[in-house]
């Protein structure tokens, strides 16, 4: 009987809605364990998770089943609640809409688990806004600017 096989690795990026600083170090890593635990319950397999205080980066192995626009919209949108429910914030939480999904082969995972690992440190040099025109610009992904994320001015 024949099977599936496959190797999908994907690095999906969103932001704080506003791009307002919002997620804070103590309870950063709770978020993460959450966000950990979705990618996980829906059958896909975490790599890497981290960001900063206004975006966050997660690598992910996806099986070909899974339609990553009902996965993200489902972390979004629990996490969301879960931030909610805990009273992270003490301000209105919201994820801004849309985001960023960069596909990788086998050879470039250590790479980009190490990015993503450093993004505290990355950004103390580029901003958020630097880095995702960036990622646009290197995977060769035609955007329009007025459909990109809020930008706040760094």
């Amino acid at each position: 009987m024949a099977d599936t096989y496959s190797q999908i690795y994907i690095q999906v990026i969103f932001a704080v809605q506003n791009r307002t600083a919002l997620i804070q170090p103590h309870w950063e890593e709770e978020l993460n364990k959450y966000i950990t635990g979705i990618v996980q319950n829906k059958g896909q397999k975490m790599l890497a998770i981290n960001g900063t205080s206004n975006h966050i980066h997660f690598l992910i192995g996806m099986k070909p089943t899974c339609c990553l626009s009902d996965l993200v919209r489902e972390i979004k949108k629990s996490s969301d609640s879960f931030i909610k429910e805990k009273q992270f914030s003490k301000f209105q939480f919201r994820w801004q809409q849309g985001f960023g999904a960069f596909s990788y082969g086998q050879s470039q995972l250590n790479d980009i688990i190490r990015y993503i690992e450093n993004q505290k440190e990355h950004h103390r040099k580029k901003s958020f806004q630097e880095e995702y025109l960036a990622f646009l610009n290197a995977f060769d992904i035609e955007f329009k600017n007025e459909y990109l994320f809020e930008w706040l001015e760094d």
